[in-house]
């Protein structure tokens, strides 16, 4: 099983979007999916239909009340993607952390008693390089960075690469990135196919084929509470995330051949 953390600490990569629509179409084509809404905003556990003020035990309870994820674990609308949702409260975990014991480590332990579950565990991780993100890293085997293909697609990349490199280094020795996303993107515009071939320059060999192209049923799936696999299948937003999910699984299966 894949446990991947999905960051970018620039606002607008479309992370949260990548996290969800991959997540589903992922479910669709039979995985056991878990995305765990790591980002205080709660976008995602928005984005499927859930709101937080409703709930009783969010992310929150468990890292900070020891809470058992399994029983704050909740069904999606998509067979076989199950999500573990935030709350605002989340933000207040970063200051309740700090003098915890191996508090680099909690969602990692969390993590045990549910892996055994799934196939993926996708971490939504919150657009800051705090004590959360640092928890996802370390918990993670593999980082997806999504990035938007405009003017500034690359600035504060330095920071976020640095901040894996020590979590690597001092924490979690496994962790690589494995996958660059490259979102909004639209073929007519020269920006876009400009930022595409400096971010594949930069990050050679690590950027995935599938665009996930500028859509405006992309926007909208998150008002309804459903993936866009749901709200509008055929549109090319949905059309592109199956075509991802397809090579995320391809690219996992030659990796474990080769090892």
């Amino acid at each position: 099983m894949r446990i991947i953390a999905i960051l970018n600490q620039k606002g607008g990569s479309g992370k949260t979007t990548t996290a969800v629509n991959l997540g589903a179409a992922l479910a669709q084509l039979g995985q056991k999916v878990l995305l765990i809404d790591v980002d205080p905003q709660a976008h995602a556990t928005i984005h499927l239909g859930v709101r937080p003020s409703d709930l009783s035990t969010t992310l929150y309870d468990v890292l900070t009340n020891e809470q058992p994820a399994e029983q704050t674990i909740l069904p999606t609308l998509v067979d076989g993607l199950d999500l573990l949702p935030s709350h605002i409260d989340l933000s207040g975990a970063e200051i309740e952390l700090v003098n915890m014991v191996g508090r680099e480590n909690i969602l990692k332990e969390v993590l045990k008693g549910v892996r055994r579950n799934y196939d993926f565990i996708f971490l939504d991780c919150p657009p800051s390089l705090g004590l959360l993100t640092v928890n996802a890293l370390n918990a993670a085997q593999e980082v997806f960075i999504p990035i938007q293909t405009e003017f500034f697609a690359l600035e504060g990349m330095s920071k976020l690469l640095h901040t894996i490199e020590i979590v690597k280094h001092r924490l979690n020795p496994r962790l690589k990135i494995t996958g660059i996303i490259l979102t909004m993107f639209d073929r007519r515009k020269n920006i876009c196919k400009d930022v595409a071939e400096k971010v594949e320059e930069y990050f050679r060999g690590k950027v995935f084929q599938v665009k996930i192209r500028e859509n405006v049923r992309l926007a909208e799936a998150p008002s309804y509470g459903q993936p866009i696999t749901l709200y509008a299948p055929s549109s090319p937003g949905s059309q592109d995330y199956q075509l991802l999910a397809q090579e995320v699984l391809a690219h996992g299966e030659k990796n474990r051949i080769r090892r």
